[in-house]
């Protein structure tokens, strides 16, 4: 077990790979660049970590800049495929009180057929991976899902992390089931984990009692993250469950909220800090993404400071 207040460096050659949905949200007739896995990648990158990201883009305006945007921000993307025939995501946002995301998410795009060549799975298979890391929206195509199930096999990862990420109309049970079987780190917010209790277990449990199940019944997972929007956070691991709570803040948007909180979180624990630490860390990040417009706005030096005296406090 993890010693839980342990104080170490954070790791800044940490290699992530994420899979999955790239796109731009179209907020108030704004374009941000969107989807969780390139989302988290870039906030990866902003911590100090090496991500890459393995999705689709396609041949357009839309295309370039997406790749362009990425690599600014520090993401390799020697991983993002082009595609010549579909176009590259969209997604178009309506944000309901207290900036509450609706999506509409457009299909036939470039991320719905992922499907790398056998040098780029060589590639990818020969690389190791401090963490892999995937949700459930990108497995709504065939090919995707063929693809995920092949990494999901050949990757080679110390902590494969599934955000469960449910979109309405875009998942299925056995997705979710398959995914549960394969990851060693699971997130997911309070609405998901009630709809993942009543779809296993039928009924809906308590957060620390669908831990507790979940983890009997899926023995590779080991860490259990549920994010409960303002009032923050809960952990658990080795049996132990733990609410974290959130500073209140004035939201703007909470697009990409979610994905700040997983890159905080795994930074923090694959860094070697307990899951109290990276869960503080995982909280700091998402607040201050809802409280931006856009899901990777610039971080504050008020807010590196804080990251900062967060990882090296007990020093």
């Amino acid at each position: 077990m993890q010693n839980r207040n342990k104080a170490v460096k954070p790791v800044n050659d940490m290699k992530a790979l994420t899979f999955g949905e790239a796109l731009f949200d179209i907020i108030k007739g704004t374009a941000h660049l969107g989807g969780a896995p390139l989302n988290l990648a870039a906030h990866l990158a902003k911590l100090g970590a090496k991500p890459a990201v393995l999705t689709a883009v396609g041949k357009d305006e839309l295309g370039k800049t997406l790749l362009s945007r990425a690599e600014e921000m520090g993401v390799d993307t020697s991983y993002i495929l082009l595609d010549e025939k579909r176009p590259t995501g969209t997604v178009t946002v309506e944000l309901q009180a207290e900036g509450i995301p609706i999506f509409t998410i457009n299909e036939g795009v470039a991320w719905d057929a992922i499907t790398p060549d056998e040098r780029e799975f060589e590639a990818l298979a020969a690389e190791e991976w401090d963490v892999f890391c995937f949700g459930t929206l990108a497995q709504r195509s065939e090919e995707n899902r063929k693809t995920l199930k092949r990494l999901l096999s050949e990757i080679k990862a110390k902590h494969f992390f599934y955000d469960v990420n449910l979109r309405a109309g875009f998942y299925r049970k056995e997705w979710i089931l398959s995914s549960l079987e394969h990851c060693t780190i699971l997130k997911m917010n309070e609405e998901e984990a009630a709809k993942i209790s009543g779809m296993l277990f039928g009924t809906t449990y308590a957060c620390r009692t669908l831990c507790r199940l979940l983890t009997d019944r899926y023995p590779k997972i080991s860490v259990i993250c549920i994010t409960k929007g303002p009032e923050g956070a809960a952990v658990y691991q080795d049996g132990v469950y733990e609410e974290i709570k959130a500073t209140p803040i004035e939201v703007a948007d909470t697009v990409g909220a979610g994905d700040a909180f997983s890159a905080g979180f795994l930074y923090t624990f694959l860094s070697g800090y307990g899951v109290s630490k990276a869960a503080s860390v995982a909280i700091m990040l998402g607040t201050y993404v809802a409280s931006k417009p856009g899901s990777v706005p610039e971080y504050s030096e008020e807010l590196r400071k804080e990251l900062g005296e967060i990882w090296y406090e007990n020093r």
